[in-house]
């Protein structure tokens, strides 16, 4: 949900994290934050969950049904067997009335009303079932890199990567997608110097270790707590 109400919006300037419900994925932790949308600041609160059977936005409403394969039956019917706290919540989430949103806002913003704030579509999300060694399904929540042989084709799967993974999810498909280039004195001395502990432990470099972080306070304009 958003909310643009500039007597709102000025009152809160930072990220608020609740506790995710029972049975509710890792990535549906309810939060508030502070964002600038089109120049002008707003509140998100969120995110709430949905359904359809579109693996895009503007796709089909048969992606999820063409998808199906006589190997992958049994993982997908596993999956919502095994998962039913999870199945009964995504189906709550989808009913959910405006005011039910709202209610939920309530836990962070005791005094939320229901004309400040309006429903916006996010992004679209598929999960990934994968298949286990008794072949049966299970979810998967990680970030993970998916790459053709030939190296002409990459994509992200699972969560969104955050600053956190970023770098090394892109320094994944550089592996996988350009090794030779990456292999090169060229591309390893321009790699150590966006990443400085590229390709090193600091675990066993104490001295990189101080260099990093030094530079990371840097960055980020940060003072080293004394």
């Amino acid at each position: 949900m958003v909310c643009q109400n500039e007597e709102i919006v000025e009152r809160h300037h930072s990220k608020v994290y609740g506790k995710a419900p029972v049975g509710a994925p890792p990535m549906s932790v309810p939060h508030l934050d502070t964002r600038i949308i089109n120049g002008k600041p707003a509140l998100l609160f969120g995110p709430f969950a949905g359904f359809t059977t579109k693996f895009l936005k503007k796709g089909s409403v048969f992606d999820l049904f063409s998808s199906v394969r006589a190997q992958n039956i049994r993982p997908m019917m596993s999956v919502g067997m095994d998962n039913m706290d999870l199945t009964r919540y995504l189906i709550a989430e989808s009913f959910q009335s405006h005011k039910d949103r709202v209610a939920s806002l309530s836990n962070f913003c005791p005094q939320a009303r229901e004309e400040d704030w309006r429903l916006q579509d996010a992004g679209m999300r598929v999960q990934i079932i994968k298949k286990d060694a008794n072949g049966q399904g299970k979810l998967e929540f990680g970030t993970e890199i998916v790459a053709a042989k030939d190296g002409s084709l990459a994509a992200l799967l699972g969560a969104s990567p955050g600053a956190s993974t970023a770098v090394q999810a892109m320094l994944d498909v550089l592996q996988r997608c350009f090794p030779q280039r990456l292999a090169s004195p060229e591309w390893q001395a321009r790699l150590r110097e966006l990443v400085p502990a590229y390709g090193q432990s600091l675990i066993e470099d104490a001295d990189l270790l101080e260099k990093v972080r030094s530079r990371t306070l840097d960055t980020l304009g940060l003072k080293r707590k004394a």
